[in-house]
């Protein structure tokens, strides 16, 4: 069985994270070293883990970044979309390709698991505190001059 502690999170959420960006996107992301300030409306999605591995993995980006994103996946101009609800359904969609990814690393390391629906928050004013969790870890890219934040926390389950 395997142990969160022996997992390579960095590396399975780097992969993770570009390969979805690439092959879906056609986006180019890169890792960077520190964060870059978030400020004003932005969007959390989350999916959660169960089984073997419990925890969650957030996408934070900015409400710009993501109208950008929403564009790429649905091969549109950013002022053809006219609902939050493209926005919220592209991101939830990334969120599940990015954890699906996360899941079946997981599981490939005996950490068998099953992975919820997306759930999404946006905002200006919000804060995020993440406590009790064995592993929690926090990795910035970047696009062009947009900042992603993905934030995993684990425990071992049952």
């Amino acid at each position: 069985m395997g142990e969160i502690n022996a997992l390579d999170l960095k590396g399975m959420t780097t992969a993770a994270l570009i390969g979805v960006f690439d092959t879906m996107l056609s986006m180019e992301v890169e890792v960077l070293a520190a964060p870059r300030k978030m400020d004003g409306e932005r969007i959390v999605v989350s999916v959660s883990f169960a089984g073997k591995v419990m925890g969650s993995v957030n996408l934070l980006v900015s409400k710009i970044f993501a109208r950008i994103i929403t564009a790429a996946m649905l091969d549109m101009d950013e002022d053809e979309i006219e609902e939050d609800e493209e926005i919220n359904d592209v991101m939830g969609e990334l969120s599940n390709m990015i954890g699906g990814d996360l899941k079946s690393r997981f599981c490939d390391a005996g950490l068998k698991c099953e992975l919820s629906i997306p759930t999404t928050t946006s905002g200006a004013d919000f804060k995020i505190d993440v406590k009790g969790w064995a592993k929690h870890e926090i990795f910035v890219f970047g696009y062009q001059q947009h900042t992603a934040l993905v934030e995993v926390y684990l425990k071992q389950g049952t």
